[in-house]
């Protein structure tokens, strides 16, 4: 019997949760990748435009502000079932990984977007008035002085952005995303077998717990 459940439980793993553990390693990889590259462009913009920024423009600022503060406002599993259309013509498919990046990088993008913004924010006035005095361009000055000087900032903000599409990635697979979250759905809840619940659970805090080490090491070594 002993051995029968651990061949048993030796192939739920070859069969079902190392490849829904690559599955949700590809979503979050793809997602703060893809989600941190739009963040930062969004960022710049809102940035460069608001009132104090270096092209003040307030149609602009305030279109860009409202889309992305939309965006953040919808719980993740409404924001997914919204973009389906989308998903779709992006994709080419509405289930699986491929369709599952699309609404987590919009997701991402946004709340990346305004920590980014808000972490170049409170780089120094002073500081950047007096690299204005040197002559650099404008372009310099975003680049060059407020990214540099906000990056530890920035930094600590994508590994708590990791943490939240981790969490997304989970909720993916009840819309049948696949991953670690579809595992704990399907064999797990919908069959009432708690140890697979547990052992899923286990899983993210277990990839939770890295991502935070991770982070932690590289903003020491920012600072």
């Amino acid at each position: 019997m002993s051995r029968f459940l651990t061949e048993y439980q030796l192939n739920f793993w070859e069969r079902v949760l190392s490849p829904a553990f690559l599955d949700t390693i590809e979503m979050v990889a793809i997602t703060t990748l893809f989600g941190t590259i739009f963040g930062f462009l969004i960022a710049v913009i809102l940035l460069v435009s608001n009132k104090d920024g270096i092209r003040p423009n307030k149609y602009i600022y305030g279109v860009v502000s409202f889309l992305v503060n939309v965006i953040r406002s919808f719980p993740f599993l409404i924001l997914m079932i919204l973009l389906l259309p989308f998903t779709k013509l992006v994709a080419g498919t509405s289930i699986g990984v491929r369709a599952a990046v699309v609404p987590l990088i919009v997701s991402a993008a946004a709340f990346i977007a305004k920590l980014i913004e808000n972490a170049m924010q409170e780089v120094d006035r002073g500081l950047i008035e007096a690299m204005k005095s040197f002559g650099i361009s404008e372009a310099q000055v975003v680049f060059r002085v407020m990214l540099t000087e906000a990056l530890p900032s920035i930094i600590s903000g994508i590994i708590l952005a990791m943490v939240s599409i981790l969490g997304c990635t989970a909720m993916a697979g009840a819309m049948g995303a696949g991953g670690i979250g579809s595992v704990a759905i399907t064999y797990g809840y919908q069959k009432f077998n708690y140890p697979v619940m547990g052992l899923t659970v286990a899983i993210l805090i277990i990839f939770v717990e890295i991502i935070e080490a991770i982070g932690k090491w590289v903003y020491r070594k920012m600072k």
